[in-house]
């Protein structure tokens, strides 16, 4: 199983980016999908999720409007769209796969792609 994150890195405030993640190993589109981050010093926080076959997306307060998640089941990839990007955006984002079966929990991470927004 592997999930690689790419398409992190450098941008001024307000600009743009949009990091992806590569699954492979495992049935993506059985797997609701999500984004989340951490920057130093904090805790792991959710940022972004989409249900499996994509047809629902949530999105934390701090992100709403300015984010957007989606996926694309027959390459086995999940985006995230950065956009209006601030300096407290700031972060190690992670891709995390998740799904439930009759209370069991299956997640894989990947590895985590780091943004950082500074002028």
């Amino acid at each position: 199983v592997q999930l690689v994150e790419s398409g992190g890195g450098l941008v001024q405030p307000g600009g743009s980016l949009r990091p992806s993640c590569a699954a492979s190993g495992f049935t993506f589109s059985s797997y609701a999908m999500n984004w989340y981050r951490q920057a130093p010093g904090k805790e792991r926080e959710l940022v972004a999720s989409i249900t499996s076959g994509g047809g629902s997306t949530d999105y934390a307060d701090s992100v709403a409007g300015r984010f957007i998640i989606s996926r694309d089941n027959r390459e086995n990839t999940v985006y995230l769209q950065m956009n209006s990007l601030k300096p407290e955006d700031t972060a190690v984002y992670y891709c995390n796969a998740l799904r439930r079966r009759i209370g069991v929990k299956v997640e894989y991470w990947g590895q985590g792609t780091q943004v950082t927004v500074s002028s």
